[in-house]
This record gives C-alpha cells, sequence and structure tokens, in this order.
C-alpha cells in the first residue's frame, strides 16, 4: 500500500483509517518520506514540522485503537498557508517582516483541525502576505507547478498548490481575497472552497483586506473540501467579521443529485469580459454538457462586466493592505519583496473620497447580483486556463489586469474551483459559484460533476 498513499484522498484515507486497515503513523512517515525526496524540486513549505507530526500520529493511533474515534478528519496528515498563526512555530507571512514570528496561540482554524485529530507536518509557501508574487527576492524560492516544474502554482496559495498536485499532503488550508485559493486549484488540478464571508474565522490569520479576505481548504476533491469545511465552519467571536450562521451536514448534501438544479451560465465571462485560452473555452463547453447530462436546467445569464467588481475590489482592498502594512513599509521598505511593494505602494496614492466611492460601489455590485441568486441555483465561470511558466513573471500592479476569480470575492458568496481538463499536460479549471452560506448547493454541484468525469483523478505530480 506504501506506494498508493501519496494521492490518497482525505476520504480514502479516512475510510482506511478508520476500519484499521491504514496505520496514522504510516501513513505520516509515507508522506514525510515524500515531502524529503521531492520538496527540493517543489519549494512548497517554509517550516517542517515532522516531530510534532509523529507525536500527533501517535497520539491518534492511539486513541483510535482505544475507541476515541474523533471523526473523517481524524488520523489525516494536512499542512496549512503560512499565513495561520500556528504556537510556537514560526508564521512568517511568506516575508523577511515577520522571519521570527512565532505566534503564542493557534489561529482558530489550526486549532478546530487539530481538535479534529489531524496531524500538521509544516507551513507552507505563500506569495509575501498573501499578495503579490511568486516573489524571486525573499527568503524562500517560489513553488513549483507539479505537472510541469517550470510553470507557476498560482498565488496566493501556492505551496498548497504544490504540495497537494505534489503528492505530499492531501489537505491544506488556503486563503481567498482575489483568487488565492482558487488560483493555484485551477493551475495544480485540486479543488478548492472560497466560503461565504464570515462562514469561516480568520482569528490569527495574517491579514490581506479585512473586506475580502476569505479562509477555506484545498484537497484534490469536492467531497475532501466538504469534510474540511465541516471542521472549520462557524462563528467565532474572535473574528470581528465572523457571522453566526446555521452550519449544515456538507457531506450529507453530497449524497443528494442535482437534477432540476437550475444553473446560470456567466459565459459572457471567458468569451468576452476576458477571453480564456481555447482549450479552457472547449472545456467548460463539455462540463455545460456534463450538467445537462445530469439533469440540471442550463442557461446563460449576465452580470455587470467582470471589470466593475475588478476595479472595486483593487481600490479596496490595495487601501487596506496598505493600512496594515504602512509602519513596517514606512521603516522597514527594504524587508519587503519587489512584487509587494510594487502591488501594494501604489496605494498610497488613493483617496478617502476614492475608498468612500468603492465602498458605495461594491454595496451596488452585491445589490446587482441578488436576483441571479433568486432566479438560479449556482453561476458557472470558468477559472484559470494553463499555468505560464514561471521565467515569464513580470511585477504588475493589480489594477493593470483583471483577474476572473474577483467577482465572487466582491459579491462574498461562495465559490468552488475545481478541474476541467487539461491542455498541454497543464490542468484547466472552473468555477462554481453559490448563494452566501449555501456551501451545501455549490458541494452538491460540484461533486456531482466529479463523479461524472475524471478529471480529479489525474493530478498527479510529474516528478
Amino acid at each position: 500500500m506504501n506506494n498508493e498513499l501519496h494521492f490518497l484522498t482525505i476520504a480514502q484515507a479516512s475510510a482506511l483509517i478508520r476500519a484499521r486497515k491504514l496505520s496514522p503513523v504510516e501513513y505520516t512517515e509515507a508522506l514525510i518520506r515524500r515531502i524529503e525526496t521531492f520538496e527540493p524540486q517543489l519549494n512548497a513549505f517554509i517550516t517542517r514540522t515532522f516531530e510534532l507530526a509523529r507525536e500527533q500520529a501517535r497520539a491518534a493511533e492511539a486513541e483510535i485503537a482505544a475507541n476515541k474515534y474523533r471523526g473523517p478528519l481524524h488520523g489525516v496528515p494536512f499542512a496549512l498557508k503560512d499565513i495561520y498563526d500556528t504556537k510556537g512555530i514560526l508564521t512568517s507571512g511568506g516575508s523577511k517582516v515577520c522571519s521570527d514570528n512565532v505566534p503564542q496561540e493557534d489561529a482558530t482554524a489550526t486549532r478546530l483541525l487539530t481538535n479534529a485529530g489531524m496531524i500538521l507536518l509544516g507551513k507552507l509557501q505563500t506569495h509575501e502576505f498573501a499578495h503579490g508574487g511568486p516573489s524571486f527576492d525573499l527568503p524562500w524560492p517560489p513553488s513549483r507547478n507539479p505537472w510541469h516544474l517550470e510553470h507557476f502554482t498560482g498565488g496566493s496559495s501556492s505551496g498548497s498548490g504544490a504540495a497537494l498536485a505534489g503528492g505530499m499532503v492531501p489537505a491544506s488550508l488556503g486563503s481567498d481575497t482575489g483568487g488565492s485559493i482558487r488560483g493555484p486549484s485551477s493551475f495544480c488540478g485540486l479543488s478548492g472552497l472560497m466560503p461565504t464571508s464570515g462562514l469561516v474565522s480568520r482569528a490569527g490569520v495574517i491579514p490581506n483586506s479585512f473586506t475580502f479576505d476569505h479562509c477555506g481548504p484545498m484537497a484534490r476533491t469536492v467531497e475532501d473540501c466538504a469534510l474540511l469545511l465541516q471542521a472549520i465552519a462557524g462563528f467565532d467571536p474572535k473574528d470581528a467579521g465572523s457571522i453566526a450562521s446555521d452550519v449544515p451536514d456538507y457531506a450529507a448534501a453530497l449524497k443528494q443529485d442535482i437534477k432540476g438544479l437550475r444553473v446560470g451560465v456567466l459565459r459572457h465571462y471567458w468569451e468576452k469580459d476576458m477571453p480564456a485560452h481555447p482549450d479552457l473555452a472547449k472545456a467548460m463547453d463539455a462540463a455545460i454538457d456534463q450538467f445537462k447530462k445530469l439533469g440540471a436546467k442550463v442557461e446563460d445569464c449576465q452580470t455587470r462586466p467582470m471589470q466593475d467588481s475588478f476595479d472595486c475590489k483593487v481600490v479596496i482592498g490595495e487601501s487596506e493592505i496598505y493600512s496594515i502594512h504602512y509602519d513596517n513599509l514606512k521603516s522597514r521598505p527594504g524587508d519587503f519583496g519587489r512584487d509587494f511593494l510594487g502591488r501594494a505602494l501604489p496605494a498610497c496614492l488613493f483617496h478617502s473620497s476614492d475608498y468612500v466611492q468603492a465602498a458605495r460601489e461594491h454595496r451596488k455590485i452585491i445589490a446587482s447580483i441578488r436576483p441571479l441568486y433568486q432566479q438560479y441555483d449556482v453561476l458557472l465561470a470558468a477559472g484559470f486556463g494553463p499555468a505560464p511558466r514561471l521565467d515569464q513573471h513580470k511585477t504588475a500592479n493589480f489594477w493593470q489586469k483583471t483577474n476572473v476569480f474577483t467577482p465572487s470575492n466582491v459579491w462574498g458568496g461562495p465559490s468552488l474551483a475545481l478541474p476541467v481538463g487539461t491542455s498541454n499536460g497543464l490542468p484547466l479549471g472552473m468555477q462554481i459559484i453559490g448563494r452566501p452560506f449555501d456551501e451545501a448547493t455549490v458541494l452538491r454541484a460540484g461533486h456531482a460533476y466529479q463523479q461524472a468525469t475524471d478529471w480529479h483523478k489525474i493530478g498527479r505530480a510529474h516528478v
């Protein structure tokens, strides 16, 4: 079984562990060996916590043997994007600025996963403060895409993309301010969920934007994302943006089919607003046909142009990250990478009136999408096409280009990225977007698609 462990899904590993056919200790050691072998090529980790992982694996194994099973995550290893606080373990934010930052307590999401019995293998690469990148002038080299090492993983949850696609971990938590969960998921052939704003606590997570930050799961399948979300969703008084809401049984929702599901297709996003790679356009047509075959009621629909959401997000988001790091930008600018400076510093040119006008526009954009929430159960949009080469990267200001994922950040509801094909050996991604706090329907739709297709099964490292 050793040779098969690296690409087990959470659900598969969980079933074996519960049946006592897979030892958490054996599983953890297999992944440690995998990391030690391929980390020099992939640069997925900032900090490895192998001794802690071994201790947690032994504890999980003993608990399960004593019939103290905690649930489907018990004994399953994971890793965290290095913006989540971990007690006694470096949380760098991918920046020299925080190279000595060792928190005194865990982030809420960190604590919830360890309480569920998960095993922490380490902290993963992130673009500097979950913002600009990839950067080549930071203490840690950028992550590489396991599908082709010369190519980008996406960001800012770059290490999560590399570690999952490279068979190093079966689970990770990323963050998404403008596509940072869904981008690496698209580029690396993974499933990643940006939950509704306020559903998952951001307490103890280094902020990027108070308005647009979302914390959520990244894994190999939609089912795995549902299992992770179940553990981390819920109100947290430590997070001022947390919203009290019912948390349904996400795994149970996956058992329902999608016959009669009303699906709106945002075709203008990839045909007009931001024309997609031809292979992605073909993959989207095939995905839409698959939803029809599954019994969904599918029709094209339209929102305001993608650029409207992007412009709104840039003014608010860049103003907020500039304010977050203002003191360090002023006193120690040389400790930031060039990419971060190139994106964050121009925000000093914004005025308070710009921020206020953008905030007002934000409310108008949210209001404009509500009729679609009433008309459709989910919306479909393209994700990213094939990942670009790392050597083609150029530092750019955020307002120089739009982003296919940004509208969902502005709307605030859930958005799921999942693989829909390949192009020249690189993955292609799709988005399923839902109503605020209706993750169950989004996950249900994504799972139904994955049950009918195989794209999520081909994500294997080429290293």
